[in-house]
């Protein structure tokens, strides 16, 4: 099945009136300090999908448009507080993870969620975030073997770009054949579904994205948008997909209406410092 991704007003999420609480949606990740991807990408999204955004920082970044400098991690009792503390307290409808850096803080981050009594009520995107857009590594090697174990079977949903999916599955995406293997191979680590992003795929004049659920393939095209500032669009997608299951749509659904909000995202992206500039999400207050 092929799912149109053609952007309009009518087609964004429902605004809640002044005075009312929003839906709730959180996200684990890193502080990106340039604004461009992270925590802060994140948040953009939320408050102009109109979702409260709740954050669980797992570490503080040191980048800017050319790079990562480097990263301190947050210690595991503080990301574990910060889950239990807005959880126990104010409630949520989804969650999305992204940069994770350690084994132990994936684990703390999955032990977290199921002695919360989150996993199997709580959506969860996993944005499996092993390195950023310039190569530097966000993630260190030992701990992908306790992403597969530990937190791809906790989530809903996983959604990594063509290099993660092959540091996961050890399938180089190179056409459709292999996306399709690809999305086999994520979707046997544990995850109710598996989304194959190919906005890298070089050999496709469009942006396929494929998802699978172990049945059912489900193919979302965009046009390719050419432009070398795409800092955070695998950060915004996931959270436009969290912000729509957390609305009640399903995960095709979901991942249909995040395909239309990352693609106007990227067509409105802007240069930043004298490297690469962020997708913004900032075109939703046009007039």
């Amino acid at each position: 099945m092929t799912h149109s991704t053609t952007a309009t007003t009518s087609s964004f999420l429902p605004l809640t009136p002044a005075g009312q609480t929003p839906l709730r949606v959180l996200t684990i990740a890193g502080s990106d300090s340039g604004g461009g991807a992270g925590i802060q990408a994140d948040m953009r999204t939320f408050a102009l999908l109109g979702v409260h955004s709740l954050v669980a920082v797992t570490a503080v970044t040191v980048q800017n448009s050319l790079g990562v400098k480097g990263f301190h991690e947050i210690p595991l009792d503080v990301i574990a507080g910060q889950i239990e503390a807005v959880a126990s307290d104010i409630g949520l409808q989804a969650a999305k993870t992204g940069m994770l850096a350690s084994s132990e803080i994936i684990e703390t981050i999955a032990d977290t969620w199921v002695a919360q009594g989150l996993s199997g009520t709580v959506p969860l995107i996993v944005d499996p975030v092993c390195a950023s857009m310039h190569g530097d590594p966000l993630l260190h090697p030992s701990a992908l073997n306790a992403l597969k174990e530990k937190l791809f079977p906790l989530a809903t949903l996983v959604t990594p770009n063509l290099d993660e999916v092959g540091l996961l599955t050890g399938i180089e995406v190179v056409d459709e054949d292999s996306q399709r293997d690809a999305a086999r191979a994520l979707h046997a680590l544990g995850p109710s579904w598996a989304l194959v992003k190919g906005g890298h795929l070089r050999s496709s004049a469009q942006s396929p994205d494929l998802l699978f659920d172990g049945t059912d393939f489900h193919r979302f095209d965009s046009t390719r948008i050419d432009t070398t500032h795409d800092h955070g669009a695998g950060d915004t997608l996931a959270a436009a997909t969290a912000s729509a299951l957390a609305h009640g749509y399903s995960v095709p659904d979901a991942v249909a209406f995040a395909k239309r909000w990352v693609t106007e995202c990227i067509r409105s992206a802007y240069p930043l410092g004298q490297g690469h500039g962020p997708v913004s999400a900032l075109f939703r207050l046009a007039p």
